[in-house]
């Protein structure tokens, strides 16, 4: 018996270090696609803060504004208050929607084009590769162990560099949550509220350590996406596969051949769809979690197939059931068939539905609103002449840019009567985008039936005579009752 039998296992390691991948440059409609996509989204992350609306004297004018402060929300000509958060819920909801259906229909899509995560990385390994060159000449710099001026000036050109793109991110994200020239000229003069410093600072270093070192391994190990995409997705869902019954047995393709080799498939085992992936995956293993459906290896391997003179399509966005259809030699579904299926078709609807509800609400919502709260210390108070008094605590909105007058009345038995606190009358002006806290007393004579009941329906209404808006909360009057 050998001696190795006798030693005891070695424990398997429960973490293995990360291998750094120098993804190759690539060109081909799907990196084309991803630029623009890169380009647009984050333009529109870092220019937004800045676009101007005018909102009047009283509010900033920034198009896009978090109002923490206030608790609202400014989107252009929209403004969102806090009662009425169910239009982020929707919005929400429309988000989660949006995602199951292009899961559905296309895959990881989200991960490969539109993903924070990686459209960052995209963006910072682009500067990479300009600063350090294309893969090969990173791997050696990389493998390089003699730190060299070279070598010192590059990682210390690009870190800079990187830096430089987490701070203009933190920075963006702040201007969402105040004016942004003004927060600008805050910062920049060291007279910021030390939130935003500090926020700009986890938001530079995230960016930072993201985008720049732990990259796919956030798409493996941290993001949660890719365990979940698989309930989504089914035979008919479009994403990126290796036609192996047409590029197997793989192998470097000679001019001549001798009779008694076994024919080669298309794939000349070239690693081009390795080199270009930013996972770091062979898509020819066949589908894995670390594929983001990005389609690098698609241009890669379609640009191999020019170069041989063999057919595209190696490698494409395909469906599990094209594969028994093209190895029978049939042609595979259409794109639309593939697409358009009941499950695609009712996250699309269920997706539309929410939208125009959303969109109805908006237009029919009134530009005031009131909130009544009973006062319950006491539930009410009997005055000198055997009156009784309930009090009401009335908050109104005013959502227009301007002051307004908005005239209280209470609908119900017609003996009752409302007053408010320190006023003559019955009209309060609101000050513009603002909210107004006023108490109100209804009374109701000893004898009404108001009095002698333990409790009686009563409407508040508010209305804006100017712009003959009007809206009305429903209340309890309490009585007497058996008291």
């Amino acid at each position: 018996m050998s001696d190795s039998v006798n030693q005891p296992e070695t424990p398997s390691s429960l973490f293995v270090a990360q291998e750094p991948i120098f993804p190759r440059r690539v060109s081909g409609r799907f990196r084309n696609l991803k630029w623009v996509i890169m380009a647009v989204t984050l333009a529109i992350y870092y220019v937004t803060p800045w676009l101007r609306w005018d909102r009047g004297p009283s509010l900033p004018d920034q198009a896009v504004l978090v109002d923490l402060a206030n608790r609202r929300f400014f989107f252009f000509w929209i403004e969102i208050w806090p009662h009425e958060f169910y239009f982020v819920a929707g919005l929400l909801i429309m988000a989660g929607l949006g995602l199951f259906l292009f899961t559905s229909a296309l895959g990881r899509v989200w991960c490969g084009y539109t993903c924070p995560q990686t459209v960052w990385t995209d963006l910072f390994i682009a500067v990479e590769r300009w600063v350090e060159g294309d893969r090969n000449a990173r791997l050696r710099l990389h493998r390089q162990k003699k730190w060299d001026f070279r070598k010192v000036r590059l990682r210390v050109t690009k870190t800079i560099l990187w830096l430089l793109i987490g701070l203009a991110t933190g920075g963006a994200w702040v201007f969402y949550f105040a004016d942004a020239p003004t927060l600008m000229n805050d910062l920049v003069s060291l007279t910021a509220h030390p939130v935003a410093y500090s926020t700009m600072a986890i938001l530079t270093f995230t960016t930072f350590l993201f985008g720049g070192y732990a990259r796919e391994q956030i798409c493996i190990y941290a993001c949660p996406w890719p365990r979940i995409q698989a309930a989504m997705m089914d035979e008919d869902t479009l994403t990126v596969g290796y036609r192996d019954w047409r590029g197997e047995p793989r192998g470097k393709h000679r001019k001549r051949q001798s009779e008694a080799e076994a024919p080669k498939g298309d794939c000349i085992d070239c690693m081009a769809c390795v080199n270009v992936c930013p996972m770091g995956i062979d898509i020819r293993d066949g589908q894995q979690m670390e594929c983001i459906t990005c389609a690098l290896c698609i241009d890669a391997c379609d640009d191999v197939m020019d170069k041989i003179g063999k057919p595209r399509g190696l490698i494409d966005y395909m469906a599990l059931s094209d594969e028994s259809n093209e190895r029978a030699g049939q042609a595979p579904k259409q794109i639309w068939k593939h697409i358009l299926r009941p499950r695609t078709i009712i996250y699309t609807v269920l997706w539309s539905l929410v939208g125009v509800m959303l969109v109805v609400a908006l237009f029919l919502r009134s530009d005031i609103d009131v909130t009544v709260a009973p006062v319950r210390n006491p539930t009410f108070v009997t005055l000198s002449d055997g009156t009784i008094r309930n009090t009401y605590e009335v908050r109104l909105r005013n959502k227009q840019g301007e002051e307004r007058a908005i005239e209280i009345s209470a609908k119900g038995d017609p003996d009752i009567h409302l007053s408010i606190q320190g006023i003559e009358g019955r009209t309060v002006s609101v000050p513009a985008d603002e909210t107004l806290l006023r108490r109100v007393y209804v009374d109701a004579p000893q004898d009404s039936l108001p009095a002698r009941n333990a409790h009686s329906n009563v409407r508040i209404w508010v209305e804006d005579p100017e712009s003959g808006a009007r809206i009305h909360k429903d209340t309890v009057f309490t009585g007497k009752g058996n008291s």
